[in-house]
């Protein structure tokens, strides 16, 4: 399947200071051109090694929106992030501008807003019950409609209340709400909120997604998503940037060997 987003290509990306962030990361500096050549690119990497800095630069080029944040592109925060997408050529079999931009660290004060939303919008359905209690239940309605509306709206997008729900069933919940046919998804981690069986739940989704047209670009540390078939995994811990195998992963070698004897890597550590 064509991806939407064929590549990325750095224009100069030594052109920033190189002792300034994100030029200082070794894999950004020389970035070069990374193919997206499937519709699931994965980035890896250590903390640090200028994954997530460059998804969140991809996100800002792309313009799609952020998910349970402030838009990328006026993020305080990501002013750096907005230099090196400056320096972004993207290149589209398909241009589109759906689809978003999801952090998982934003997924939790997400929920909260929510929640403190559903509250407002039913706390202004009550008292405008009360302000009307005297009058005709046709005024009560009329009354209370927007509250209500709005409530209804959100629980139609959202379901009835993501915080009654444990994380990774509200991180899929809404992951769910949001997907539309042939859009661009921009994950960062989202395996920060699953269980190892939630990831698998969350594999099916990007399937069910990837064939109706859609394109993933994930950075992640989870062995789970990184072992999704035919997905391209391009390894930030190498200058420049550079695909590997599932196989070649030190995150799979080093957690394979960990299961198959625990003690003997917590004997040296647990003292």
């Amino acid at each position: 399947m064509m991806p939407l987003l064929t590549r990325v290509e750095a224009r100069d990306p030594g052109g920033g200071d190189a002792d300034e962030f994100p030029f200082s990361v070794p894999a950004l500096r020389a970035l070069g051109t990374l193919d997206l050549a499937g519709p699931v690119t994965l980035f890896v990497g250590e903390n640090g090694s200028g994954k997530s800095t460059l998804l969140e630069s991809i996100a800002i080029a792309t313009k799609l929106p952020t998910v349970g944040s402030i838009a990328a592109s006026r993020d305080d925060t990501l002013e750096p992030q907005r230099r090196l997408a400056g320096l972004l050529k993207l290149v589209w079999a398909r241009n589109t501008h759906r689809g978003f931009f999801l952090r998982a660290e934003d997924f939790f004060g997400f929920a909260k807003r929510l929640q403190e939303m559903r509250r407002d919008f039913e706390r202004e359905a009550r008292e405008m019950g009360e302000k009307f209690r005297d009058h005709s239940l046709m005024a009560r309605t009329l009354a209370q409609g927007p509250a209500r509306r709005s409530l209804a709206e959100m629980e139609a997008l959202y379901g009835t209340d993501l915080n009654a729900r444990s994380h990774g069933e509200s991180f899929l919940a809404l992951f769910q709400s949001r997907l539309v046919p042939e859009g661009l998804y921009l994950l960062d981690e989202p395996e920060a909120a699953l269980s190892p069986q939630s990831q698998l739940a969350f594999v099916s989704m990007l399937k069910a997604s990837i064939d109706e047209g859609s394109q993933f670009l994930i950075a992640t540390h989870s062995p789970v998503l990184m072992a999704i078939p035919e997905a391209r995994i391009l390894s930030f811990d190498r200058s420049p940037v550079a695909p590997v195998s599932f196989e070649e992963l030190e995150h799979v070698r080093l957690l394979r060997d960990f299961l198959a004897e625990p003690e003997r890597f917590l004997r040296h550590l647990w003292i």
